[in-house]
């Protein structure tokens, strides 16, 4: 018999997404699996993530576990997981994604365009601040945080008109019947990574969870994290990026927004995955290439330049 501590953060979303690969884990009977749970900067600190150190802050404490052998693997939200490696750690599965979408969870079962003028609609992530100012620029745009019940809450009490939640992690919580619209990703692109779930060991201990590996969805996520990395674009930039594979292409597409949302960069690519090596990596430089050389640079805070 195997055990198994997963590491995770203690928020719903966190401990429901780790359930499912815990479950996944001990499904075959020879496996024990005890999760751990541990308090990251991002749980108590107030501050948006830009002012607390970004992304990262939810992973730092996670890894630190990790390493000093307080679990044998840790679960993450790939979107909230920076893109340079750490030391010591690998991503070793990533399993199959789930609805990359946003959805609009508002009051009275409004859309985004029947919202009315001035409501007020909260989110902490600079894209979606700027693709809802974009959209609506009448709208009064609410920088909140807090888990999805707390985020919920707000709409109920009245306190906000809207908010935007990713709809993978509304489902995960059994809450997607909050949501009054799905926003579709041609219009409505999202974070790189969203939808998706990695799960990082020490080096040298893949074998624990590679069959949750899905294959389909690294190469795509990969893409989308790696232009992201070209682009040198933390948590303050409005960057979108969706991949996507058919018919033995890989398709990437990207956008840049102002942080006002009244300008915006797009670039797609496509390649035949038989032709490179390395067909994320490759794609991603094109579509990164495309975008700096249109003055994405300029147009948000990101630290690559052309």
């Amino acid at each position: 018999m195997t055990s198994i501590r997963i590491g995770t953060r203690g928020s719903a979303l966190a401990l429901a997404q780790t359930a499912t690969i815990a479950a996944k884990l001990s499904g075959d009977g020879g496996t024990t699996v005890e999760i751990v749970t541990v308090t990251t900067t991002g749980d108590v600190s107030p501050g948006s993530l830009s002012e607390i150190g970004g992304t990262g802050v939810f992973a730092t404490a996670l890894r630190d576990a990790l390493l000093n052998g307080g679990c044998d693997l840790i679960v993450h939200s790939l979107k909230d997981l920076p893109t340079a490696p750490h030391p010591g750690l690998v991503i070793a599965a990533i399993p199959q994604r789930a609805d990359a979408r946003d959805a609009l969870c508002a009051r009275d079962g409004l859309t985004l365009y029947s919202l009315p003028e001035a409501a007020r609609v909260g989110t902490g992530s600079p894209r979606r601040t700027a693709q809802l100012r974009a959209r609506r620029p009448d709208l009064e745009v609410v920088d909140i945080r807090g888990n999805v019940d707390t985020r919920l809450g707000m709409v109920t009490s009245g306190a906000l008109d809207a908010v935007v939640l990713a709809a993978a992690g509304l489902d995960r919580l059994g809450r997607l019947d909050a949501a009054t619209e799905l926003l579709g990703i041609d219009g409505w692109p999202t974070a790189p990574g969203q939808g998706a779930l990695a799960i990082e060991v020490r080096t040298g201990d893949e074998r624990l969870v590679k069959k949750l590996d899905h294959t389909h969805t690294r190469m795509i996520v990969e893409a989308e994290r790696t232009l992201l990395a070209l682009l040198e674009a933390g948590c303050a930039a409005p960057v979108a990026a969706n991949a996507f594979m058919d018919d033995g292409l890989i398709f990437l597409s990207a956008r840049i927004y102002s942080l006002d949302g009244s300008q915006r960069i797009t670039a797609s690519h496509a390649l035949y995955i038989s032709d490179s090596k390395f067909p994320a990596l490759d794609v991603a430089q094109r579509v990164a290439t495309e975008l700096l050389d249109a003055g994405a640079a300029d147009l948000a805070p990101l630290g690559a330049t052309r």
